[in-house]
């Protein structure tokens, strides 16, 4: 909106007084400029209706007054329910100043509105989700399958899409991979597609699974989207990333632009959400958080990296894959203490600040390594 209105204000004080004291709106031509507006914006909006809607979750008594599937005795039991009747459904946090500061400093296209698409679907769902749950109308709550449905569906109208648009057919029909410039499948389309879906769904629940400990999922998310803002930039960028051998997706700087304003938001959240935590985000965020990095991802021709990127989400959701399927195939043996595994290494003996900052440190190596497959590799 602000690049919109600066356009339009330089564009009517051509020829007037005005144009030499409205040369300074050329700024808002700069993705790096619009990009601190949003992360700075998202940020200031965070502090300042994050108490605001604490107070509201606690007015309405949204808190976690149920119990979590994965507590199981000892240290841990004890810690969830020091934890009841804190509020969740912070995620709405994120989600508000995500979308204002988008909206308010990007320029629109297709990959953002896809992107903000993908948020605020998965939002919904997580809301829900976590009204149910506060409410105790069992009957009432989002099944696995009615959630897989819902992720199955947005992944399939964000991957038909992508495969439509001019600027980004080829993201979809051509499988890239590390340390080859050249596409390993051309024109799979179908392929293409059922990766896409696999790759909305899978970081969905992988960012959902995450979310267990103060601050763990959103510190592995900035980490994430940091990360993302460097690719984003690079993608959009004809020269850059024709120098470093990426694909070039037009459009895809203004998710530069997204990516910060999840950045700042982040940060907001996480000024609230660290240990002690003010507020959970729920599967609110969570779920949504997942599905956008994934769409990010898709976005840029990075989907391949992003398991490597978000190695402790992947992490996480494989912990609860192995120990369910050893589960079953050993006539109930197990081979973490609990799954996700960020509980197995706290009834290990790990305080929480440990786990989580541990965690952190891992993250970090992975983005590195990420990064470096994306860029270096080629």
């Amino acid at each position: 909106m602000l690049y919109y209105l600066s356009q339009y204000l330089q564009a009517e004080s051509v020829g007037t007084h005005w144009e030499p004291k409205l040369s300074s709106l050329r700024l808002f031509q700069y993705i790096t400029f619009r990009s601190a507006g949003a992360a700075i914006t998202a940020l200031l909006l965070s502090w300042w209706m994050g108490p605001r809607i604490i107070t509201w979750l606690k007015e309405l008594k949204f808190g976690q007054d149920y119990e979590d599937k994965a507590a199981e005795g000892g240290d841990l039991k004890a810690r969830i329910l020091s934890k009841k009747g804190t509020p969740t459904m912070g995620g709405i946090l994120i989600v508000l100043t995500v979308d204002l500061s988008a909206l308010l400093w990007t320029q629109w296209n297709e990959l953002v509105m896809l992107t903000l698409l993908s948020l605020m679907v998965l939002a919904g769902l997580g809301f829900y989700d976590d009204y149910a749950k506060i409410t105790k109308q069992d009957n009432l709550g989002t099944t696995s399958m009615v959630k897989l449905v819902v992720q199955t569906i947005l992944a399939l109208v964000i991957a038909i899409y992508l495969w439509r648009l001019k600027g980004t057919s080829e993201l979809i029909t051509d499988v890239m991979v590390p340390f080859w410039k050249y596409p390993i499948l051309k024109g799979a389309t179908m392929i293409g597609i059922l990766v896409a879906v696999l790759t909305i769904v899978g970081s969905s629940n992988a960012v959902n699974l995450t979310d267990g400990l103060d601050g763990l999922a959103i510190g592995c998310t900035l980490i994430v989207t940091g990360v993302f803002v460097a690719l984003t930039y690079i993608a959009g960028h004809g020269k850059f990333s024709a120098y470093l051998q990426v694909p070039f997706v037009p459009g895809a700087g203004e998710l530069t632009v997204f990516c910060s304003a999840l950045i700042g938001a982040g940060l907001g959240f996480l000024w609230f959400n660290c240990h002690p935590a003010q507020m959970f985000m729920g599967d609110t965020g969570s779920q949504a958080l997942g599905a956008t990095l994934a769409t990010v991802a898709l976005m840029t021709g990075q989907w391949v990296i992003l398991p490597i990127i978000a190695i402790i989400p992947v992490i996480e959701m494989l912990s609860v894959i192995i120990q369910v399927s050893y589960f079953k195939a050993s006539g109930g043996q197990r081979i973490f203490r609990i799954t996700p595994i960020h509980y197995h290494f706290k009834m290990g003996g790990w305080s929480e600040m440990q786990v989580v900052q541990r965690f952190f440190l891992v993250s970090l190596v992975g983005a590195i390594t990420g990064i470096a497959l994306a860029l270096i590799g080629r």
